[in-house]
């Protein structure tokens, strides 16, 4: 028969130490402290998803069936970019923004220096052929009449000598007193007296005549030249002087004194417009195109005041599909996009105000016409 070991009763009632209270309690509660932990860190830093109110309210299309683009505001008469087709250096700008500008107003002016040194020497050109045809249809001056006389008169006083001279040489040639080559002499000296008398005589006649008429043709034409010449330069003065075409509004200037302007296009020295009636440019998509119809209400919300009405009034459309160039940034976006523009006016007055360049969202009828 076997015997079974008895287990040592010493080792049995051996007292708990600090280490059977860490491994029996406090692990364990540790453990269940870091899960919980663990948990709540968790459940606190999950990501929400927030949907916050917009700072401003989007705008409400007022009509059941809208059509929606985006436009631009514009002055009355487009904006203006007043340019010079004459190069040169601006001496003095004669406007400021926001000033109130008539038909005629200058705006600046270029260097004018040349030009006036030059007007002066096509001036005294003009004086001087002006003063060549008064010479010439005053002719013929009434104390050169009596000196060509007297020179006739002496010529005929000499024709008279030279005759009685050849009669009286004649004679003694006849009485064999003088020789032949003496009476030759005489009859020479006859002929070359009367061809002085007769040239006498047409300078006489030529001076009483006056002026010839060609002679006076020239030298009106002459003057003419002169005049022209002294009109062109001045014209070209006054193109230094760049001057309003249109009344309005002064919106931009692009220009300082001693800057030099050339002759390039779309080059924006003053923007000029007549913000008396503002108009509103409107881009409508071309697949948009079939909902529009002419002459229907249209209303506009400025970008930042969404909640502000301006009634719109139907001007024109323009017809030529183009290019979009106001993109919104949007990654849906073509770039490749063509617009319709069509053109709406409204009264500022009673209004906020609204400026020129300042985008808005348009909402148009489409389903009343």
């Amino acid at each position: 028969m076997s015997s079974v070991p008895v287990a040592n009763p010493r080792r049995l009632a051996r007292a708990r130490t600090v280490g059977d209270v860490i491994t029996q309690w406090i692990m364990p509660l540790v453990a269940v402290g870091l899960l919980a932990f663990a948990g709540w860190f968790v459940w606190s830093t999950r990501p929400v998803a927030h949907d916050p109110p917009p700072p401003i309210a989007p705008a409400t299309s007022p009509y059941a069936d809208t059509l929606a683009a985006s436009g631009v505001v514009e002055a009355q008469t487009e904006n203006i970019a007043v340019g010079s087709d004459t190069p040169g250096v601006v001496v003095e700008v004669l406007v400021k923004v926001g000033d109130a500008v008539t038909v005629g107003a200058p705006l600046f002016r270029l260097d004018d220096r040349d030009l006036r040194g030059a007007l002066a020497v096509s001036q005294a050109a003009a004086a001087q052929a002006k003063s060549e045809l008064v010479r010439l249809e005053a002719a013929p001056r009434p104390e050169e009449i009596p000196v060509r006389a007297a020179a006739v008169a002496g010529a005929k006083a000499v024709v008279v000598r030279e005759v009685d001279a050849l009669k009286r040489s004649e004679d003694t040639y006849a009485r064999k007193v003088s020789t032949e080559q003496e009476l030759v002499q005489r009859r020479e000296a006859l002929a070359t007296a009367e061809a002085l008398l007769a040239k006498a005589q047409a300078d006489l006649d030529l001076l009483e005549a006056g002026s010839w008429q060609y002679d006076r043709d020239v030298s009106r034409a002459a003057l003419s030249r002169a005049e022209a010449e002294v009109r062109r330069i001045e014209i070209d003065l006054d193109r230094l002087v760049v001057r309003a075409l249109v009344s309005g509004r002064v919106l931009q200037v692009n220009v300082r004194p001693g800057e030099f302007v050339g002759t390039p296009p779309n080059q924006p020295l003053v923007v000029l417009g007549d913000t008396a009636r503002l108009h509103v440019r409107v881009d409508i998509d071309e697949y948009d195109i079939p909902r529009f119809h002419e002459g229907v209400e249209a209303a506009a919300f400025p970008r930042g005041n969404l909640q502000q009405r301006y009634p719109l009034e139907f001007v024109r459309v323009e017809p030529f599909v183009v290019p979009k160039k106001s993109l919104t940034g949007d990654t849906t976006e073509r770039v490749d996009t063509r617009v319709l523009q069509v053109i709406y006016e409204f009264d500022p007055a009673g209004l906020p105000p609204l400026f020129v360049g300042q985008q808005v969202e348009v909402f148009i009828d489409s389903g009343g016409r």
